[in-house]
């Protein structure tokens, strides 16, 4: 079963104690900082558009891709009930295409630690590159090998009236993947039976110095790495990170 199928589904159910509003005030002021005031911005693994809708209703004209189909099914209802400035396509972001260059690109949630390949990662950075005006931001985040080893091997549940889902999540310390196993129990809508989905997800740490390297790569200038939601420097126990490059010219 393909990622974010199922749990598409109830995403935004178990993700109601996300602070989007202050997610997307810290996104808007650090994109701000480094000169995107408004224009064109893409938001690679965008989900059921939680951010790209705050972006779009902040003045940016936004594009939102993702893998997911079901994902992108309720981030366009919400697109037709708020009627912002917002293109939804379904792409998968290590080989996406645009018709043209943005200011800047933005991915968060951990949408990057999906990529579990050097060379693939790369690739995304690489087509970022590729598709950002000259001088353009790229701005995005990721957790954190520390993170992945303070879930470890665990497992998490939650039982709501709608919905029920149980998370099995294994981590390997050698090649800092993270495995979590999802089990999810949908209400049916015509009586009491609930149906059994799954899915697996699979994620992976990397190092900050690793993504500099990367970057470096693809032809982008690193510029700045901060722990989450603030303006600090990343420290061993930073669990999620933000990385800030430029477009410096095309490879």
């Amino acid at each position: 079963m393909n990622v974010y199928e199922s749990f598409a589904i109830v995403y935004d159910l178990f993700m109601d104690n996300v602070d989007y509003d202050g997610w997307s005030v810290y996104l808007i002021k650090l994109l701000r900082s480094y000169g995107i005031e408004d224009g064109l911005i893409l938001e690679l693994g965008c989900g059921t558009g939680n951010m790209t809708e705050r972006l779009a209703a902040a003045g940016f004209d936004m594009i939102g891709v993702d893998y997911s189909g079901e994902m992108l099914k309720i981030a366009q209802k919400k697109h037709c009930a708020s009627s912002l400035d917002i293109l939804y396509m379904k792409q998968d972001m290590r080989t996406f295409e645009l018709c043209g260059t943005v200011r800047a690109v933005v991915s968060v949630c951990d949408s990057l630690n999906y990529i579990l390949k050097d060379e693939e990662l790369v690739k995304v950075f690489r087509l970022v590159n590729h598709y950002l005006d000259p001088g353009g931001i790229f701005l995005f985040d990721l957790n954190t090998i520390d993170k992945y080893k303070k879930i470890g091997n665990t497992t998490i549940a939650e039982n709501r009236e709608e919905s029920s889902f149980i998370w099995d999540n294994y981590y390997d310390k050698d090649e800092n993947i993270n495995e979590y196993q999802l089990t999810i129990f949908l209400k049916e809508e015509d009586g009491d039976l609930y149906r059994k989905c799954e899915e697996v997800h699979y994620q992976r740490g990397y190092e900050l110095k690793q993504i500099k390297e990367f970057l470096k790569e693809a032809g982008m200038e690193f510029l700045n790495a901060f722990e989450a939601f603030t303006e600090d420097v990343p420290n061993e126990d930073s669990e999620r990170i933000y990385i800030i490059a430029r477009e410096r010219g095309k490879v």
